[in-house]
């Protein structure tokens, strides 16, 4: 049996994906591992948890040995617009994070799972249809530290033979957890201020066009790489996957259609709308659904119609 740790577990996506596993593998074979954020709700109690800085390398190998560990799903990080803030700081987490993880699975033959980002691409990068292989010169630290820890994975998988498997993430959108700091955390928002005000106003221009993917799938997506016989892969890390590419105008247009008073208005941030402007537009995520058969259940008016429905009941809720 599998005995999986998650590090960033109090995250966007690492609280929804340590539930996630625990009703896969077993409540018991999965520990979310958490450093400045404690566990709440459903995390908190439905399996283990302990505090673990990624950086502290004893303290990871303790984790890892005292556990049995067999496979990491590493989700601890600083995400774009915070790691922009303060780059040394993402750096330290970003990398030394992974490379500790990458030196524990070589030591102790574990699986890993790192969730690289549409970030890893720059400026230079195709916008549209983005290859799965192509120019990757990032313009932010969030994205440098992406594309290093594809390389590294890549390196450690060549050099030691560790299993380690990643996907290429768009903005990803949550009814649970709200979002830490990234670009396209306006997806989140909107809905929140939609329900309570009728009104947004937004940090991005109405015409930013970028890939965003609701968290079942992403989840989904996750997990069903990492069970992937390792044969029908070609690429194991750095995959491409999107589900949906809209603008906030379009966003708008869809949320309005449940709601008819709500309104969106526009205070652009620059440094937000600056690391926008280097993604691409649209990726193609064909080497995915070619090689382990990746699909995604949420479009655009699915997603809409879901968050709106669980953030409704959960403002009402309180």
């Amino acid at each position: 049996m599998a005995k999986i740790l998650v590090t960033g577990a109090t995250g966007q996506i690492g609280a929804e994906l340590t539930l996630a596993l625990r009703e896969r593998y077993g409540t018991d074979n999965v520990i979310a591992a958490g450093h400045r954020r404690e566990p709440s709700g459903t995390l908190a109690q439905t399996g283990p948890y302990c505090s673990l800085d990624v950086r502290d390398a004893a303290a990871l190998e303790a984790v890892v040995t005292g556990h049995g560990i067999t496979a990491i799903y590493h989700l601890a990080a600083l995400l774009s617009a915070v790691a922009e803030e303060q780059p040394l700081l993402a750096w330290d987490i970003n990398m030394n994070g992974l490379l500790n993880v990458l030196e524990s699975a070589r030591k102790y033959r574990c699986q890993v799972f790192f969730p690289s980002s549409i970030a890893a691409f720059g400026p230079g990068t195709p916008p549209f249809n983005t290859p799965q292989d192509t120019v990757q010169h990032p313009s932010t630290i969030y994205g440098i530290t992406k594309v290093t820890g594809e390389l590294l994975c890549d390196y450690y998988a060549h050099r030691y033979g560790i299993d380690a498997r990643g996907l290429r993430y768009p903005g990803l959108i949550s009814n649970q957890v709200l979002p830490g700091g990234g670009t396209t955390d306006y997806a989140v928002d909107i809905f929140y201020a939609a329900v309570k005000q009728r009104h947004y106003d937004c940090f991005l221009r109405a015409d930013t066009q970028l890939d965003m993917m609701y968290m079942p799938d992403a989840i989904a997506a996750a997990v069903q790489l990492m069970e992937t016989d390792a044969s029908r892969l070609t690429h194991r890390n750095g995959f491409n996957v999107t589900a949906m590419s809209f603008t906030p105008a379009q966003l708008a247009v869809e949320i309005q259609k449940h709601l008819p008073d709500f309104t969106i208005g526009y205070t652009v941030d620059p440094l937000r709308q600056g690391i926008a402007d280097s993604w691409p537009r649209h990726m193609d995520d064909s080497a995915a659904r070619a090689e382990w058969g990746w699909q995604p259940r949420y479009d655009l008016p699915a997603m809409v119609d879901d968050m709106l429905r669980h953030i409704t009941a959960k403002l009402r809720n309180k």
